[in-house]
């Protein structure tokens, strides 16, 4: 049994184990985000759309409801789509942090879900601050063969340099 379970350990502390656990992580944030802004902007998935998600932001006393209705639907969808490619996640995952931190404080209270509770943008933004602090992973589009997983731009910054 104490070789079975050290096998088990042995795998999942492998580079890849921890490269599969951040693409999962990524892959699941980006649904969502991809879905709640596609929601925002245009209405897809049964959401309301710019002009919808403007009128309930102007409810809520958010200023400038229109514009901070496409910055967030924009960041949610875009930075979505940035995280299920690897590609800028630390750069991205900032802006996706603080649109749930506003959510927290305008949209939200108490703390279960249940109820209307910050539990949820919690939780998505500490997983999004775990990509923040420990990257992609390897399994991204921006990764260089034989690199270190940087995004693309680092990549054509090494290009253009030679």
């Amino acid at each position: 049994m104490r070789q079975t379970i050290e096998r088990i350990e042995r795998t999942l502390d492998g580079e890849m184990a921890r490269a599969v656990a951040l693409l999962a992580l990524r892959a699941v944030l980006a649904a969502v985000f991809v879905f709640h802004g596609g929601q925002k902007l245009f209405g897809w998935f049964g959401g309301y759309g710019l002009e919808g998600t403007a009128g309930w932001m102007g409810g809520l006393g958010i200023p400038f409801p229109t514009l901070s209705a496409a910055l967030a639907g924009g960041t949610e969808l875009f930075g979505g789509l940035a995280l299920a490619a690897g590609v800028f996640a630390r750069l991205v995952a900032l802006p996706m942090i603080f649109t749930m931190i506003v959510a927290m404080a305008t949209a939200h209270s108490g703390f279960d879900a249940a109820g209307g509770g910050i539990e949820y943008p919690l939780t998505l933004a500490i997983a999004l601050a775990s990509i923040a602090i420990q990257g992609p992973g390897r399994l991204t589009l921006g990764r260089r063969p034989g690199g270190s997983g940087a995004d693309i731009a680092a990549a054509s910054r090494v290009r253009g340099s030679a």
